[in-house]
């Protein structure tokens, strides 16, 4: 079944601007927020679609190629995007929580559209959270693995106070003053009410008695990291590589996130690829199709003779084993097949047409209607 259009999940036109597909988002949102519409499957659905297409069009780059691509940009083995339908995006209710600020997920209540509240606030070890970015690959270098060197932002543990947030580093806290310790605070969009962390206190209810100058308090300070991605041959586009512990710290002492990396293999004007295999389209003159022979062609690892066989017919795939891509699961290559197209000569010398004539007619082609014969040989046939 075709997937529907992103513009026409959002409800927005191809020209809309982030501001309106924004707009578009949190009305939808809202409607179909799982929190509203307890047990109704296909309201969670439709949460989900609305997620998805705004993760994608409010980010310049996905747009982009969305735009040139459609969903084959974010399929497995596609023409350019996430592996598993839509594995590798955030959930729905990150981005939710993104848009709208403040936390959520399924259940957690802390989006309250009916005006209940909110938890109060733990000050337990919080994981942090996890980092996305994206790599682009040429297929050669699908084909036979690569590394990269990515650079980017993360959070990391105050090194003034060790991440307990307090300049004295005893972690000392008092009840937060803005929620009274109840770690939430009541929002208004429109006629729905709802409840979300309070953002003085990060919902927990309490905050540092003695700051830390450095953190101001959260214990995390933003820091440039590099770090180097061994990318395994065979990746296809969608795939998903994880470094432990390379994502953002958590708060009160808790452990790192992760960073995940998404692969792009960008398109290549020579192969297509599906799956583990390759096509490749190649020309030859109709004598080597009809004769048979061997002519060297072009793969991804350099050139390779082909075998044609006598009589191949136009259009023909022959196949070269194991020429493909890896398997980024270990086990055979994929395959190589080329596409021959057969060249008919557009213009021939009058010995060349003489003995074209005289094949024709070994092969039984003077065998005309009596209508034909005051015609010259060369138009009956040619």
């Amino acid at each position: 079944m075709a997937e529907e259009d992103f513009y026409s999940v959002l409800g927005v036109s191809k020209n809309a601007t982030a501001q309106e597909i924004k707009k578009a988002y949190r009305k939808l949102a809202l409607k179909y927020h799982p929190d509203h519409n307890p047990g109704d499957k296909s309201a969670e659905e439709k949460f989900k679609k609305v997620s998805e297409a705004y993760e994608v069009l409010s980010n310049d780059e996905k747009r982009a190629k969305y735009d040139q691509f459609g969903h084959a940009a974010f399929a497995q083995g596609g023409a350019a995007y996430s592996q598993g339908g839509f594995g590798g995006f955030q959930d729905p209710f990150d981005v939710f929580r993104e848009v709208f600020g403040g936390g959520g997920g399924g259940g957690a209540a802390f989006y309250d559209f009916f005006g209940g509240g909110g938890g109060g606030g733990y000050d337990e070890p919080e994981r942090g959270s996890d980092i996305r970015a994206e790599i682009e690959v040429s297929l050669e270098e699908a084909a036979n693995g690569t590394s990269r060197t990515i650079r980017y932002n993360r959070m990391v543990v105050c090194s003034e106070c060790g991440g307990s947030g307090s300049k004295d580093g005893s972690g000392g806290r008092k009840t937060c003053s803005k929620c009274k310790g109840s770690g939430q605070v009541r929002m208004a969009q429109g006629p729905i009410r709802f409840t979300q962390p309070c953002p003085d206190c990060g919902g927990t209810g309490t905050v540092i008695e003695n700051p830390c100058p450095k953190c101001g308090g959260t214990g995390r300070t933003k820091e440039r990291n590099e770090i180097k991605i061994d990318i395994p041959a065979g990746v296809y586009t969608g795939s998903r590589l994880r470094k432990a512990g390379a994502g953002n710290a958590g708060y009160n002492g808790g452990g790192y996130g992760d960073l995940y990396v998404v692969i792009y293999v960008s398109p290549n004007p020579k192969f297509e690829r599906d799956g583990n295999d390759l096509y490749t389209d190649i020309k030859i003159k109709f004598t080597l199709a009809a004769l048979g022979g061997q002519v060297e062609i072009e793969t991804l690892t350099g050139k390779a003779v082909l075998k044609i066989p006598a009589g191949t017919q136009p259009n023909s795939a022959l196949r070269m084993r194991g020429l493909g891509m890896p398997n980024l699961r270990g086990g055979a290559k994929g395959d190589l097949y080329v596409r021959v197209n057969v060249e008919v000569p557009q213009k021939l010398t009058d010995e060349q047409r003489k003995k074209l004539e005289e094949f024709a007619i070994l092969c039984g082609d003077d065998k005309i209607s009596p209508k034909q014969q005051s015609e010259p040989f060369y138009k009956k046939f040619f």
